[in-house]
């Protein structure tokens, strides 16, 4: 977004959660796209709406819903994006993500276990009752999923390293455990 707002460049760095492909781009490249008016700067604008609404989501699930039930948001929305059942990530990064404490969350995933809804060892969640999971959920997850799936829905990823619509170069770059933004 900073490139498209003429910001002053800064350094970020985000965590890259998952086993999902991570994409680069050009920043030279994006802006022309942007120029353009094409398909990509579309799409990253839909991306952005459904990532406001999902923002705002949060913050409302993280005011009136309890440790347990955002810890099933967290999951299944993670699931959504995942082809695994497994979710690679500690206990201690799920309460940072989530603004809990490591023992609240230890407690909430310890009931879902002992629900058999899930399998955790250290680092891994695996889900194993996702239909019992979702039956548990609060409607914040529906909420951004609806979001996600409305505003990107014809949205198809192309094949990693091929063209895309635009014309332009897709490369996947290795998973890491922060990527500069």
């Amino acid at each position: 977004m900073r490139l498209t707002s003429d910001c002053i460049p800064r350094p970020h760095r985000t965590p890259a959660d998952g086993t999902t492909f991570l994409h680069r781009l050009r920043a030279d490249r994006l802006k022309r796209e942007f120029e353009r008016d094409g398909a990509l700067p579309r799409l990253l604008l839909r991306y952005a709406m459904a990532l406001i609404t999902q923002t705002a989501q949060t913050a409302v699930c993280n005011r009136y819903h309890s440790v347990d039930q955002q810890l099933r948001r967290w999951l299944l929305l993670c699931l959504h994006r995942l082809a695994s059942r497994e979710i690679s990530m500690t206990q201690e990064l799920i309460a940072n993500m989530l603004g809990a404490r490591r023992e609240g969350i230890t407690v909430a995933a310890r009931k879902l276990q002992d629900a058999g809804l899930t399998h955790y060892r250290r680092g891994a969640i695996t889900v194993l009752d996702r239909p019992g999971l979702e039956a548990q959920v609060c409607e914040c997850c529906s909420v951004i999923r609806h979001a996600y799936d409305r505003l990107l829905a014809d949205y198809r990823p192309d094949e990693v390293g091929s063209r895309s619509r635009s014309g332009t170069r897709v490369h996947a770059v290795p998973q890491q455990s922060e990527v500069r933004v």
